[in-house]
């Protein structure tokens, strides 16, 4: 083909793109390329707040991360509620009804069925915990490990307070441990009833929880009394849960501390 021929070697190529045309700037639109370039950056900057507006959902959902204590520390302050959630699952109910603060004490009415919970998930600690019954004992309980949506009664591992029976274990929304599992003469339902006879005082009195949690292993003594081991517990860390589960209780004197 001859090179002056249309369509020949040294024929310019027809252009159908807008960068190849050159009445672009006689409309007043300025440079092709300019302008395509001015175009691309519009579309990554709105492309990139689209991610964004997607991504900040997500982390926004994530869970906080499990707090492992490094010193003593007050789970409760003795003034307010700070670090704590309070959770019944009838959105009707008041939750100031059930919990309050008096006295430089922490009050639950037992009623309706529900907890005070930490917002920080804690793994690795001694738990200590301080409890009476002002009125008429009956039932309570100090959940570990408490993990999932808040719900009555939540994946955990439940220290009963219940009078007379301070030590139980009850395993809640599947969580295991080997003492459960295998079975055996302690084991009843969801509960491994604690190993020795009542370690409690008489109601009006203070009463002294020691709850250790290390790894896989969970202990409890009642008043300086060893009362029940879990072991090879299928879950590790958690948030701390005080049920409202019965009856008028009073607690005082929370707090973490590392383990030795």
């Amino acid at each position: 083909m001859r090179d002056d021929c249309p369509g020949g070697r040294g024929a310019p190529k027809p252009r159908n793109d807008a960068l190849g045309d050159p009445s672009l700037k006689a409309r007043g639109l300025g440079d092709g390329k300019g302008d395509f370039m001015k175009r691309l950056v519009v579309v990554l900057a709105v492309v990139s707040f689209a991610v964004s507006l997607a991504i900040v959902p997500v982390l926004a959902g994530e869970a906080p991360a499990v707090v492992v204590p490094k010193e003593k520390t007050l789970l409760w302050n003795g003034t307010d509620f700070t670090g704590w959630k309070r959770f019944l699952p009838e959105a009707s109910k008041n939750v100031e009804d059930t919990w309050s603060i008096a006295d430089g004490l922490l009050r639950c009415t037992g009623r309706p069925s529900g907890y005070l919970r930490t917002e920080t998930p804690y793994a690795d600690y001694h738990l200590h915990v301080e409890w009476r019954w002002p009125e008429k004992p009956g039932n309570n309980g100090v959940l570990v490990h408490m993990s999932g949506p808040d719900v009555v009664w939540p994946r955990s591992l439940e220290c009963q307070l219940a009078s007379g029976n301070a030590g139980d274990f009850w395993v809640i929304g599947g969580l295991e441990h080997a003492e459960h599992a295998q079975g055996g003469e302690r084991v009843q339902g969801r509960r491994t009833a604690k190993l020795h006879e009542s370690s409690e005082k008489p109601a009006g009195e203070w009463n002294q929880y020691d709850i250790i949690c290390k790894d896989d292993w969970v202990i409890v003594l009642t008043n300086g009394v060893l009362q029940n081991l879990a072991t090879k517990c299928s879950d590790k860390s958690g948030r701390i849960c005080l049920q409202s589960e019965g009856a008028p209780i009073e607690y005082r004197n929370l707090w973490l501390e590392p383990l030795q």
